[in-house]
């Protein structure tokens, strides 16, 4: 791996040492630098998840990805720095009371002095790594985030309070609060290959979401600023604002403006 060029392209100038403070430094960079997007699934081009590809699209191409691609390419960075990274697959809600099969989601713990829970592939989500401990709540920018178990399962949880609500207490048990899952996953480890099916169906099924819509999201230092269909999104805090894209010039404008993304329409192929 080429760590200057990777590190260039997350933004990233700070300590390298396997500590705590380089890996919340290092995801909430990566975060600011690299979209969470699907572009290429509707543009038929195949999405592959061997460390090259995954260099050459997001660092060297200056491309996103989801959660497989993202997640993937962090834990071979925080590998190469020497920290402790382990693979875990995550089932991501469907409907109230179901949630999708294994391997729908990719997720990373990063062993320290304790365990910590790493994403830089979900979309809108905790943007500092969660201790991996039961019940251990965070606080940011206005949202809780938890950790409990259930049946067994790890659940990551979130709150969003009332504007100006914040509060410092304990929460979680508060039935006054509504918390919702993002995901669940056990502590199973697993390999990049153990996902490649579930890669392809979401590259290719018609029941998958991400062939239903494209999506290109990130995040900012005062929000969020997101593409799907035809509406440009943009967050500051406690703003919201949205922009009809109407056609494919404007959505290309959209794409290099807010994401530093130029597509080429010479990779486009049959998937």
């Amino acid at each position: 791996m080429n760590l200057d060029a990777y590190l260039r392209r997350i933004s990233y100038s700070g300590p390298l040492a396997p500590t705590l403070e380089t890996l919340r430094a290092l995801h909430y960079a990566h975060l600011l630098a690299v979209p969470f997007e699907n572009l290429d699934i509707h543009r038929g081009v195949p999405i592959a998840l061997d460390q090259q590809h995954l260099f050459d699209k997001i660092v060297l191409r200056r491309r996103g990805g989801f959660c497989y691609e993202l997640n993937s390419l962090f834990a071979a960075l925080l590998s190469h720095l020497d920290f402790q990274v382990t693979l875990f697959s995550a089932r991501v809600p469907i409907q109230e009371n179901r949630v999708g099969p294994e391997f729908d989601h990719l997720t990373l713990r990063v062993d320290l002095d304790t365990p910590w829970l790493a994403d830089v592939g979900f979309g809108e989500s905790f943007i500092e790594p969660l201790p991996l401990l039961p019940n251990a709540e965070q606080f940011q920018r206005d949202v809780f985030y938890c950790l409990d178990t259930r049946d067994d399962r790890w659940r990551v949880l979130r709150y969003s309070p009332e504007p100006g609500n914040r509060r410092g207490v304990a929460v979680l048990t508060d039935a006054a609060c509504e918390w919702r899952m993002l995901y669940d996953f056990t502590l199973q480890p697993q390999r990049i290959s153990d996902f490649y099916a579930m890669c392809r169906h979401h590259q290719t099924s018609p029941e998958s979401h991400f062939t239903r819509n494209r999506v290109c999201s990130i995040l900012t230092p005062t929000g969020r600023v997101t593409l799907t269909g035809a509406r440009l999104v943009i967050t500051e805090g406690a703003t919201r604002r949205e922009i009809a894209v109407a056609t494919s010039e404007e959505y290309d404008t959209a794409l290099q403006q807010y994401f530093g993304i130029r597509l080429d329409t010479a990779q486009t192929t049959a998937v």
